[in-house]
């Protein structure tokens, strides 16, 4: 499929771009990704931008430093955050030269699912030191909640619109209904103002309409429609096929 024209002048974020005669080797990791060694710059959709692909081809590790280069905290949270609670961040935000529209959000937060335990626990430091906090999630601590309810009183009370969202997986812990109640405040955010930058491995994330899927596979970077993706191609051939499909993965050799 061939790349979709989309003017980027009222994003937040309008492209990044790889400082290629920076990096010191493209033989070791994470410069090695194809993602990463086949870059040169990646444009964003104003309003929603996927990323998506099968596990190893770098997602979280583009997000990350995507999150990097612009100031947030890598594990997670907004670019006040300054914890750290073990230096894992590959060094790819040093090589990204960040390409910023004319309007400047009044918010923003890296969601991070992997790393939310620790921001959760960094709110719960903040509160003690600041008491008040915890209105901006919901009222009370995020650890006093279940996942899957911490992750939706985040995206709920804290992501407040006019802002650039970045997020990586934030469907980990959301069952489909609340996937899809995602997706109505991604649009509610979306009509006032925010863009999302979102790596995830859900079919029901990634068909918000007006939106860019970018695809990293062993090529490189290819956009593509929900349809062409993987996950809604293996998820509709199981759901149709579920019968047939089980025999042959529970099939004795």
């Amino acid at each position: 499929m061939g790349k979709i024209e989309i003017s980027t002048l009222n994003a937040y974020l309008r492209a990044i771009t790889l400082l290629r005669d920076r990096i010191p080797s493209f033989e070791k990791y994470p410069f090695n990704l194809p993602a990463v060694s086949t870059l040169d710059q990646l444009d964003f959709h104003p309003k929603v931008t996927y990323i998506v692909g099968e596990n190893g081809m770098g997602k979280s590790t583009l997000l990350e430093a995507i999150a990097a280069a612009l100031g947030f905290n890598p594990e997670g949270g907004t670019m006040n955050f300054s914890f750290a609670t073990e230096e894992t961040h590959s060094e790819l935000y040093q090589y990204i030269r960040a390409v910023r529209g004319v309007r400047k959000p009044r918010d923003g937060f890296f969601f991070r699912a992997e790393s939310y335990y620790n921001v959760a626990s960094e709110i719960d430091s903040l509160e003690r030191e600041c008491p008040g906090l915890y209105q901006s999630y919901g009222g009370k601590s995020l650890h006093q909640q279940s996942h899957g309810e911490s992750f939706f009183a985040t995206f709920l009370h804290r992501f407040s619109g006019n802002g650039l969202y970045i997020m990586d997986e934030p469907e980990a812990a959301l069952s489909p209904f609340r996937q899809m109640a995602l997706l109505t405040r991604i649009h509610d955010l979306v009509q006032e103002n925010s863009q999302f930058i979102i790596s995830t491995h859900s079919p029901i994330l990634m068909a918000y309409p007006d939106a860019r899927i970018l695809k990293l596979n062993e090529g490189g970077i290819e956009e593509c429609s929900l349809e062409e993706t993987d996950h809604f191609i293996i998820m509709k051939e199981f759901i149709n096929n579920r019968e047939i499909m089980l025999r042959e993965l529970l099939a004795d050799e």
